[in-house]
């Protein structure tokens, strides 16, 4: 697999949506490509695995090994292409019509391509302050792959000045986002004929129960007055949701157990620990109330994802930087959540800014409008010359 010439940033947008990265599979294959075309540059780069060695991360600092550099980064999985229905082939790279088909190119390779078609211009740049790029696994299913690669990046490089998240906001502003906190619970009840309902403990009725709890939890929610930060939000307050339910196995025995999937989408200003202490309060609650009936009941509860808020950063190095780059002053805020709250969480500073429209995100014949992928090359080009600057 050589890499013989300098790619465009459309080879390789090319290039990497034919690698099916699926969350649920590895990327080994493109972790592999990307530090054979960062080393066809003279540019080392750095794995960080998973525990079962199926996926990787990766991060590399292209220029000078001193502080002040800015770092670019996405996310290398993509989603299911299951049951959808496409005109083209999902991994393979069409233009037509002004927009670049095919799964990830608005969320997120497009963002990625650029990245990487700027580092054999860093690299002849002579910059005075490095291009860092850092490419996750697993943000689709809770940015679990960030946070063990930021910790890496931390240990191993000099520290970044300026953290840009190219999630698509069609290269706008994005300083603020929720912060998102997921559990998988498992109740585990005792099965008795549903004629002997009071000597059993139905699972999914108790599981109905937390889940009431949700919904409770939703119309204060709605009801409360929102705060200035809320308000910045749509909508303007704290959420939580459960979107996976099931459990039991016949009409007429007591469930002995049942699953369910819960998040909370919090804002930036109130404490997310705040949120998860009550949940698991009201799961032990309702826990010691089953087991007055049948002692070997249980509610076990297994957070899955966790991505701190993004708060916005009057005057931080990251919002100053994509304002020069862009020469806008306006700035906006998301519900959803990206591993820029993690860099924040780690001490630096943080926006997302990235071609593409989020609404094209997961979707069949997702794609990136081709301005949308040049005015993101434009940007880039923008970030090398700012780069030579030793300030």
């Amino acid at each position: 697999m050589m890499i013989a010439h300098i790619l465009t940033a459309r080879e390789i947008l090319g290039q990497l949506v034919s690698f099916r990265s699926v969350s649920r599979d590895s990327n080994l294959d493109m972790i592999a490509w990307i530090e054979q075309y960062l080393a066809c540059h003279g540019v080392e780069s750095s794995r960080v695995h998973n525990e079962d060695g199926r996926k990787a991360a990766l991060f590399a600092n292209v220029g000078p090994s001193v502080d002040g550099g800015v770092i670019l980064s996405g996310h290398s999985d993509v989603v299911p292409v299951d049951g959808q229905d496409w005109t083209t082939d999902p991994f393979t790279l069409v233009e037509r019509d002004g927009r670049l088909y095919g799964r990830g190119t608005c969320d997120m390779k497009g963002f990625i391509a650029l990245a990487l078609a700027a580092v054999p211009l860093a690299v002849k740049a002579g910059l005075a302050r490095p291009l860092q790029i850092a490419i996750s696994y697993d943000e689709e299913t809770g940015c679990t792959g960030a946070p063990p690669m930021i910790a890496g990046m931390v240990a191993a490089l000099p520290r970044a000045a300026a953290v840009i998240v190219g999630e698509p906001s069609g290269m706008k502003l994005v300083n603020g986002h929720k912060g998102g906190k997921g559990y998988k619970v498992h109740v585990k009840g005792f099965e008795v004929h549903s004629s002997l309902l009071p000597q059993g403990v139905s699972a999914i009725m108790e599981a109905a129960r937390l889940v009431g709890w949700i919904n409770d939890r939703n119309a204060e929610l709605q009801a409360k007055a929102a705060s200035p930060v809320a308000a910045m939000f749509a909508p303007p307050h704290t959420t939580v949701h459960c979107g996976m339910f099931h459990g039991g196995t016949a009409h007429n025995i007591t469930a002995g157990d049942c699953h369910f999937v819960m998040e909370f989408r919090i804002v930036p200003d109130e404490d997310e620990e705040v949120w998860c202490r009550a949940f698991e309060a009201e799961a032990r609650r309702i826990e010691a109330a089953m087991r007055k009936v049948r002692p070997g009941t249980a509610i076990t509860l297994e957070r899955f994802f966790d991505v701190p808020a993004l708060k916005p950063e009057p005057g931080g190095a990251a919002e100053a930087l994509v304002r020069r780059l862009t020469g806008e002053n306006g700035a906006s805020v998301v519900s959803y959540g990206t591993e820029a709250g993690q860099f924040q969480a780690a001490g630096y500073s943080a926006v997302v800014c990235g071609p593409g429209d989020i609404a094209q995100a997961h979707q069949p014949d997702e794609y990136l409008e081709l301005a949308q992928f040049q005015a993101g090359w434009a940007f880039v080009l923008r970030l090398i010359d700012d780069l030579r600057d030793p300030v």
